[in-house]
C-alpha cells in the first residue's frame, strides 16, 4: 500500500532542533532505585541459560542482552531467547542512554548472516528479534545485511517468526524499503523519548524522521505489524508522552512498549524520576483507548522482552478485531 505519511502531531511540533552525535556526560547518579526495580542478576548461569551463552560465544554473535546490560537477561536466556545484534558491536552514534560502544566500526562480516541463522536454528526458536547498531558509515545503513540475515534465516528456520528492530536509516534512501521487502513479521523502530529531549537522548536522530519511518513501513505493507517504544524517567512530562502515543497511532503503529529508563553508568544520562508501577498501568489504559493492538507497560518492560508471546498476541488480537468488524458490518 502506498500513500502519504501522516504529518507529525503535537509532539513533533514541540520538537527542539536536532542535535549532533556526542554522548552527554552528566557524571551524576539519579535518585535511589526503588524496590520494584531491584533485579538480581544471575552471575553463574545454569542449564538453558549456560547453553545459550555457549552458543552465542561459539558462533561469535553479539546480543543486545549483553551489550545493553538488560535487566531481563537471566529470564530470557533461561528460556533460550536472545536478541541478536548484527553489524558488529560498535555504533556510529553516541546516544545518551545507550551502553553500546561508540566509535568507528569495523568492516561488515559477510559470514554473519549464516552464523545468525545457524544459531537461531540450533536454539529452535519460535520467534527471534534481530537488531543492529547504527551504521551511518555504510551507504545503505546496513539494510542489505538485515535483508541477507532474513533470507538465510528463512532457509535455516522456516518456522521461526522474525522481528527486526532497526536503526532510523537516516539519509539512506531505499533502506527501509529493502528491509520490508525481505519479509519480517514485525518491524520495530523505537522512538525512545519525547521530541523535546531528542538533542540529549538521541543526538543525530530526528523525531519526525523516526515517526515517518514507521508510517512508511505501513505504506509499503499494511499487514506488517509495526512496533515502537519509549523509555520513561528522563524528564518527559505526562502530556508529552500522551502526544507521542497519539502520533504513533496516527502512524498506524500496532504495538507500543513503555519501560523505565535505567542508567547504565555515570557516563550516561541520569534517571530523573522512577515512575511507580501504577503510573505504567495508567499509561497502558490510555494507550489501549487510543487503539493499539497491544501495549506492554511496566517498569521492567523492554522492547524485546517476551517478544515471542507478544507476537502470538498480536496475531490473535488482529484476528479478533477483524471478526468484530465483520460482525458489526
Amino acid at each position: 500500500m502506498t500513500g502519504v505519511a501522516p504529518e507529525p502531531g503535537a509532539a513533533a511540533a514541540a520538537s527542539a532542533a536536532e542535535g549532533e552525535p556526542g554522548r552527554a556526560r552528566e557524571g551524576r547518579a539519579g535518585p535511589r532505585k526503588p524496590p520494584w526495580l531491584r533485579v538480581r542478576i544471575q552471575t553463574n548461569p545454569e542449564g538453558a541459560q549456560r547453553e545459550t551463552l555457549a552458543l552465542v560465544r561459539r558462533l561469535r554473535l553479539h546480543t543486545v542482552c549483553e551489550e545493553a546490560a538488560c535487566p531481563n537477561i537471566g529470564e530470557c536466556w533461561s528460556k533460550r531467547h536472545a536478541t541478536v545484534m548484527i553489524l558488529g558491536d560498535v555504533c556510529t552514534r553516541a546516544c545518551g542512554f545507550c551502553n553500546v560502544k561508540t566509535g568507528l566500526p569495523g568492516r561488515v562480516d559477510p559470514d554473519e548472516p549464516r552464523r545468525v541463522a545457524e544459531g537461531i536454528a540450533e536454539l529452535r526458536l519460535a520467534h527471534v528479534v534481530i537488531t543492529s547498531v547504527d551504521r551511518d558509515d555504510l551507504p545503505d545503513g546496513g539494510a542489505g545485511h538485515f535483508a541477507e540475515c532474513l533470507a538465510q534465516l528463512r532457509r535455516a528456520a522456516p518456522g521461526t517468526s522474525v522481528e527486526v528492530l532497526t536503526p532510523d536509516f537516516r539519509r539512506k534512501p531505499g533502506a527501509v524499503e529493502r528491509v520490508v521487502a525481505a519479509g519480517p513479521d514485525v518491524y520495530n523502530h523505537n522512538l525512545e523519548t519525547v521530541p523535546r529531549l531528542y538533542r540529549t537522548v538521541r543526538p543525530g536522530a530526528g523525531y519526525a524522521h523516526s515517526l515517518g519511518l514507521l508510517a512508511r513501513v505501513k505504506e509499503l505493507q499494511l499487514e506488517l505489524f509495526t512496533k515502537s517504544g519509549l523509555m520513561l524517567g528522563l524528564g518527559e512530562t505526562r502530556a508529552e508522552v500522551s502526544c507521542v502515543m497519539q502520533d504513533l497511532r496516527a502512524a498506524r503503529v500496532d504495538f507500543l512498549t513503555l519501560g523505565q529508563y535505567l542508567q547504565p553508568s555515570r557516563r550516561h544520562l541520569p534517571v530523573e524520576r522512577y515512575l511507580r508501577p501504577e503510573e505504567f498501568d495508567e499509561l497502558k489504559r490510555e494507550a489501549e483507548a487510543l487503539g493499539f493492538l497491544l501495549v506492554s507497560s511496566s517498569p521492567l518492560t523492554r522492547s524485546s522482552h517476551h517478544a515471542d508471546a507478544d507476537f502470538r498476541l498480536l496475531v490473535e488480537r488482529r484476528a479478533a478485531r477483524a471478526r468484530a468488524a465483520e460482525a458489526s458490518a
